[in-house]
């Protein structure tokens, strides 16, 4: 926890960038109209039609405002490794090295590389990374989970259809909170966690 806590504490480093990295997953929902007559007023029904799952992979930068959501149909060790060299080459091609924030989840791990790409471009992205992870139960330190609750409530409060028009919300609500380049105010640090985690540390005698 301290050490993710530190991590947060770090000055803007455009070429060390501070990126935290989260994921979750929504149903798809289509509703189903009844048909009705010209002039009548259009029914809804009250049921509804599952239609799938999507994932979606948050990767946001804190300090500079700047957050990207990639839009899959599977949550896999492969996925996790597409969406970290999305994050090297494509978001963050001229870091130094990109310090990652996530949590412990068995997927979110170097060896997720080893399973998607070939030994030596494996190697070349696990150096790209300064890897932090979350605690166990602790996934709550990580601020990508704050971007995703946002997009929840923001983009995704109304039920949608399809693969395609659900990457479109997303793709519009990412752009969107982008212009107004909207931070996250964290505010707990390594001192406050030691005063309401007290509880958490060992008692030396």
């Amino acid at each position: 926890m301290e050490d993710v806590l530190e991590v947060y504490q770090r000055p803007y480093d455009p070429l060390n960038p501070v990126v935290c990295t989260d994921e979750t997953n929504k149903q798809l929902v289509e509703e189903t109209r009844i048909p009705c007559q010209p002039g009548q007023p259009e029914k809804v029904d009250s049921e509804y039609v599952r239609k799938g799952v999507v994932d979606v992979f948050m990767i946001c930068q804190p300090l500079a405002g700047t957050r990207d959501a990639v839009v899959t149909q599977t949550r896999t060790a492969l996925d996790f490794a597409h969406v970290l060299q999305y994050t090297s080459d494509t978001l963050y091609p001229r870091a130094e090295k990109i310090v990652l924030v996530t949590d412990n989840l068995n997927t979110h791990s170097a060896a997720s590389l080893y399973k998607a790409f070939p030994p030596e471009e494996a190697r070349r992205l696990t150096e790209r990374f300064e890897w932090h992870f979350t605690p166990k139960h602790g996934s709550w330190l990580d601020m990508a989970e704050i971007e995703i609750s946002v997009m929840c409530r923001q983009a995704l409060a109304k039920p949608l259809p399809d693969f395609n028009s659900f990457q479109q919300q997303v793709r519009a609500w990412t752009i969107r909170r982008n212009i107004l380049c909207a931070k996250i105010n964290w505010q707990f640090t390594t001192k406050d966690a030691r005063i309401k985690l007290a509880k958490l540390y060992p008692v030396i005698l």
